[in-house]
């Protein structure tokens, strides 16, 4: 087996994963859902008295997260528990769990590090600290407020109950966090500097995420039909749905992963990250292409090996557009592409990492989800194969996975069915 590439770096591979969002806690749930063809979108009854704003809409998590000893998690918010969730199920998978729930005594030497994201901290956690501000008083502060709503909460969280004393590696990049995440841990361990790292990305939902793309005019507003929005890339499409998940990637060195006689999922051969430098809020579809092109050229492909795109696809109009038109400049044909988004609304900071495992368990399983709602693709969108209506079985070699964020930061990542070499 060649554990290097002809370029002397580092393979990659994917040992272990967790994840919680609408679809559930579990690939089997998130694989039954999918399947059934219906979103996890509801009407959020609480936000009913928000005054000014117009969605209703919001994708919750799905199922109730385990009661934690106070001491483990008094430091931990929900955006943060989230992601403890979510990493101790991808290391439970990854056989780096001890029975007592402590990690295996090789992740202290150093070389196991944690890179992780969000688009911040929790948010009732950022109210305390609002409050010295409003009340002109300190009494809704303690000792762990900034600790929950600090960006870096969940990778700190992380590093410090698992006691690891590698690199930490914070990307709060929106919505690109979990992406980010994944494509520099892929590239600490591809260049020796780590021999596993823990990526991965999680957001809490809060009203206000909502609130920030409704004043964008960005948000669906079908408040009495959830079942029917959001709706990428369709030419009826009226914005986004906000949603709220993690999902955790185990990512090991290949050599060190078959020495421990860990089970392999995928391969990561290819990750290409950028910015647009033009506008904050308004995507660009050259810079987006130059982005999945990075990433083909990273993994010695071109367009034609990719079996299948999972798309950023929010169901915003200048998103979808710019996205789609890009893809079709880049593989020069009808690539199949379909949109999580359209089941589990946009998890910003964790949709990168969800995203991707989902992705990869397609894969394995040679079945591609649709994009629902998706009826009449606009015309100003790419010329693309999207799935439509049910899923799609693909012998798929390689997929790839697309996010893109405010600030124009745009990310793709390229897996590799793995097989017994």
């Amino acid at each position: 087996m060649e554990f290097t590439k002809k370029n002397g770096k580092r393979r990659v591979v994917i040992t272990g994963a967790g994840m919680i969002s609408g679809l559930g806690k579990t690939w089997d749930e998130a694989y039954e859902q999918l399947k059934s063809y219906k979103n996890c979108v509801k009407d959020m009854e609480e936000w009913h008295d928000i005054q000014g704003m117009n969605t209703h809409l919001a994708c919750p998590a799905k199922g109730e997260l385990p009661k934690y000893p106070r001491k483990l998690v008094r430091g931990m918010g929900r955006v943060s528990l989230l992601s403890y969730f979510a990493t101790e199920q991808a290391l439970k998978m990854a056989n780096l769990l001890n029975e007592d729930g402590t990690i295996v005594e090789e992740c202290h030497n150093g070389r196991t590090g944690v890179a992780y994201g969000s688009s911040m901290g929790s948010f009732d956690s950022i109210m305390e600290l609002t409050s010295v501000m409003q009340d002109r008083c300190t009494a809704k502060v303690n000792s762990s407020t900034y600790i929950k709503c600090m960006p870096h909460t969940c990778a700190a969280n992380i590093e410090v109950t698992y006691q690891l004393r590698g690199r930490m590696i914070v990307t709060s990049e929106a919505c690109t966090s979990g992406s980010q995440s994944i494509g520099y841990a892929y590239e600490t361990i591809e260049n020796g500097l780590q021999d596993i790292m823990i990526a991965g990305g999680a957001e809490e939902l809060c009203p206000p995420d909502a609130a920030i793309f409704d004043q964008l005019g960005s948000t669906s507003i079908l408040n009495d039909t959830p079942e029917k929005t959001p709706k990428p890339f369709d030419k009826e499409r009226d914005g986004l749905v906000i949603g709220e998940g993690a999902g955790t990637l185990i990512l090991e060195d290949l050599e060190h992963a078959v020495k421990r006689g860990a089970k392999i999922y995928a391969e990561i051969v290819g990750f290409g990250t950028n910015t647009d430098g033009t506008h904050i809020t308004s995507p660009n579809s050259e810079t987006m292409g130059i982005c999945m092109q990075l990433a083909l050229d990273s993994a010695g492909l071109d367009g034609s090996q990719i079996a299948y795109v999972n798309a950023h696809g929010t169901s915003t109009h200048h998103g979808d557009i710019a996205e789609s038109t890009a893809t079709e400049r880049i593989f020069n044909r009808p690539v199949p592409i379909s949109s999580t988004k359209s089941y589990i609304g946009h998890t910003l900071g964790a949709c990168g990492a969800v995203e991707a495992w989902l992705t990869i368990n397609m894969m394995n399983e040679g079945w591609f989800h649709p994009t629902l709602n998706l009826q009449n693709v606009d015309e100003e969108c790419g010329k693309l194969d999207y799935i439509i209506g049910e899923g799609r079985k693909i012998d798929a070699e390689y997929v790839m996975s697309n996010n893109f964020a405010f600030a124009g930061i745009n990310t793709s990542l390229i897996f590799k069915k793995w097989h017994n070499e």
